[in-house]
């Protein structure tokens, strides 16, 4: 069973919930805004991952933030930040207790164990 992170109305979290639907596995779909991820979540997330993986710099929100907080972002303020605007976590994160992928990559999701 795994676990799907992301945002109901992003066209890359439905497209990573339409693929495992075809491919028949079973996922459970945790939204990201309602409720908001609390801090621990975020932390075991980046404990798995590269918290800069994470961290979407891509996203509105980020070039939005003041440059103060880019410009000293570090794991602890990147975890506040991310809990604070879940928008800024990059979309899907599928993990369950093997792995975790950050972003749809229909290569890898073929890979799935």
């Amino acid at each position: 069973m795994y676990t799907l992170y992301g945002i109901r109305n992003c066209d890359t979290v439905k497209k990573a919930r339409r693929w495992l639907e075809a491919h028949h596995l079973e996922y459970e779909f945790r939204d990201m805004r309602k409720p908001p991820l609390e801090s621990k979540e975020i932390q075991a997330l980046a404990g798995r991952a590269n918290w800069q993986t994470l961290l979407n710099k891509k996203s509105r929100t980020w070039r939005d933030l003041p440059d103060s907080d880019k410009d000293s972002i570090n794991k602890s303020s990147a975890i506040d930040l991310m809990q604070q605007q879940p928008t800024l976590i990059k979309r899907p994160v599928l993990v369950n207790d093997k792995i975790i992928l950050i972003g749809f990559d229909e290569a890898a999701y073929k890979n799935l164990p």
